[in-house]
């Protein structure tokens, strides 16, 4: 849990269509944002004894008076004064990794709990509304809205009136199929309207109560008078004793990814369960779910802290739902699971190699099956007659649409492919996934492995020119810390050939692999540090990729290599971190956190330090880039992205080997 100042809050945060974030520390003092920075407009109210007051969103002119704020890992928690009676609002996204069917739902409760201290009685209500332009893309198109009967729930929805179901793809891109539902509990206790949200909210504010007739003035655009789905309920009359009130919010998109041309469905619905049926099963185990997160949170913080320190299990509780939330999880025909990524704010393509690399720690402690369903349709796809290239593909498409690799010369030819880069990758995703899920699961794709430790071989040692992960930094021949990884790569075949049975193949590869480390030390070495590239005498580089060699225990490296690099980093800092290199104060949060990772406890938090300064302190006031400068604080670009995940690389190691540190 974490209470520090972030860049922005995630508030219902499940997937790249359902992200919506505050971008202010007080809630109240902006209204929502999806994770582009697109308007989600929304609004949460109190009314107390008469007097109304906004809890989220500038919505109305007397504002609750918010004392606390804490993010854990699947719930954000907001503390308020309104007059006589405090109320805490909790938003909870419950992605819990061991229920992959509770994390596919496309859901959030908002639960708001209020009590009055003064042990008076004080009479309390509840307002919140969710705008149409929640499903779409610019709030352009025409929205219609319409009711749900469900047993135990009084529901509303809206979408656009033209259902154009996976109609397009791209990066800056919202969903503009499928529906926003906003429900709450049929008990008596609630009033819900839909339509115009200023005819609601002054009516609410005013009287306490909604319009009584819905406004049917539809299809309209979404941001034409802006209607929205608006619920109230009255909590009574209460003293020292909480109440509580909850508010479902989700989002019903029918189909959510395309998988070779294959329209796929969400995985909660693998089994045929219909969109209310899962609101209502949502709905009754709401306070269970509920608990579970918050076991969830305390559990998995005291991991992280155990692993790195308080500040860093700070970092990791920032940065969870994010990490998740950049990803859908979809279902194949057969009930295969299929976990694809989106690059936000990148190039918008699904399910790219580079990206799982570095987000994959988080999901090795947790899940390794969800890392599984980002790696295996990769497999198939390089298994496919359509991938006709000695080295792995980039990425599956253009989110979300998964149906071949769009990067460079896509499917065509090799121009601006990352070939070192996605061969390392892919060999050191499978032998930790390896070593999660048993090596045995992988023998089917041994041919495609085997061309790619045999490509690392030929071309790894030292690099063409070619782009890497960090293509942002442009081309660059040579490159050292990529060699790094294709070395890792060469003996993470020679592990899996062994263990499945190909023991000239695993001595050789194994041969291989030491012989290009050691030519490597002499090729990088200058001083007491390693270059850039080879022939950038003067430089240096963050050696991120050599974390693998010590997770893995290759043990391919001197482990003076470690120790030399981190010493050499610590004299490196700017203001906001180590920057990625020697060519300028640019930086990638991810890089970071690995590279502390390879040094001692008192490295790791010395090299931490500047980050959480940054975070507290950055002037882009967006879900948390991992590209930004080291001087400024600035985000260069990128923002909202799964590579997050990669921060929970110091846990990982603690979790693989509790009993070792570092050299």
């Amino acid at each position: 849990m974490t209470t520090r100042r972030l860049p922005a809050y995630p508030l219902i945060a499940h997937d790249p269509t359902l992200s919506i974030w505050s971008t202010s520390d007080d809630l109240t003092e902006t209204i929502p944002k999806h994770w582009t920075g697109a308007v989600r407009g929304s609004a949460l109210m109190a009314r107390v004894d008469g007097e109304a007051y906004a809890l989220m969103g500038p919505c109305h002119s007397q504002r609750a008076i918010q004392t606390g704020r804490e993010i854990h890992h699947t719930r954000s928690v907001y503390q308020f004064t309104c007059g006589p009676a405090l109320l805490a609002v909790e938003f909870c996204s419950p992605l819990l990794t061991d229920d992959l069917d509770t994390l596919s739902r496309p859901l959030s409760y908002i639960t708001i709990s209020a009590s009055c201290p003064d042990g008076r009685a004080h009479d309390v209500a509840v307002y919140c509304d969710i705008g149409s332009e929640w499903a779409t893309d610019t709030g352009n198109p025409d929205v219609g809205w319409n009711r749900a009967r469900i047993d135990g729930l009084e529901a509303m929805r809206a979408g656009s009136a033209e259902q154009r179901v996976l109609n397009r793809a791209g990066d800056d891109l919202r969903c503009d199929w499928g529906w926003i539902w906003l429900a709450v509990d049929d008990d008596g206790r609630q009033a819900t309207w839909m339509g115009d949200d200023t005819q609601a909210r002054a009516h609410w504010i005013e009287t306490g109560t909604l319009p009584r007739s819905d406004d049917l003035n539809m299809p309209r655009p979404a941001f034409l008078n802006y209607p929205k789905l608006c619920a109230s309920i009255d909590l009574g009359t209460i003293t020292q004793s909480s109440a509580q009130a909850s508010f479902t919010v989700a989002y019903e998109d029918v189909f959510c990814l395309e998988w070779m041309h294959r329209k796929c469905r969400p995985y909660w619905q693998r089994a045929g369960l219909s969109f209310t049926d899962m609101l209502s099963d949502s709905t009754a185990q709401r306070d269970g779910v509920r608990e579970r997160c918050r076991q969830f949170d305390t559990e998995l913080s005291a991991r992280c802290r155990e692993a790195g320190g308080q500040d860093y299990a700070e970092l990791c509780a920032a940065a969870y739902r994010q990490a998740i939330a950049a990803h859908k999880l979809g279902v194949d025909f057969d009930g295969t699971p299929l976990f694809f990524s989106k690059e936000n704010f990148s190039n918008g393509c699904i399910a790219t190699v580079d990206v799982t690399y570095p987000s994959a720690p988080l999901f090795l402690i947790l899940a390794p099956e969800l890392l599984a369903a980002m790696v295996e349709p990769v497999l198939r796809y390089a298994a496919s007659p359509r991938w006709r290239f000695p080295f792995a593909p980039h990425d599956l498409g253009t989110y979300p649409l998964a149906n071949g690799q769009v990067y460079g010369g896509g499917e065509c030819d090799e121009r601006n492919q990352m070939p070192v880069e996605e061969c390392g990758n892919m060999l050191i995703l499978v032998a930790a996934l390896a070593r999660e899920l048993g090596t045995e699961r992988y023998a089917e794709w041994w041919p495609q492995l085997a061309t790619w430790a045999d490509y690392l071989v030929a071309e790894g040692l030292d690099p063409a020119t070619q782009l890497c992960t960090d293509d942002f930094a442009g081309h660059l021949g040579r490159n050292a810390n990529l060699a790094i990884k294709a070395i890792l790569g060469v003996g993470c075949a020679a592990r899996l050939a062994a263990e499945l049975g190909h023991a000239e193949r695993a001595r050789q590869w194994r041969t291989e692999a030491e012989r290009m480390a050691q030519a490597w030390a002499v090729l990088a070495t200058n001083g007491s540090h390693s270059v850039l590239a080879y022939d950038h005498p003067d430089s240096w580089s963050q050696k991120y990729n050599l974390i693998w060699d010590h997770l893995l225990e290759l043990n391919l490296f001197d482990p003076s290599l470690a120790q030399h690099e981190v010493a050499h980093y610590r004299q490196q800092q700017g203001r906001f971190g180590l920057p990625l290199d020697s060519r300028s104060s640019q930086t990638k949060l991810d890089w970071i956190v690995w590279t502390a990772t390879l040094g001692t406890d008192d490295d790791f938090a010395a090299l931490l330090a500047p980050v959480i300064t940054w975070l507290e302190h950055t002037p882009d006031r967006v879900p948390m880039t991992d590209w930004y400068d080291t001087e400024s604080g600035s985000k260069i670009g990128f923002q909202a992205r799964s590579v997050v995940g990669g921060l929970f690389i110091k846990a990982l190691h603690h979790s693989w080997q509790p009993a070792t540190t570092t050299p």
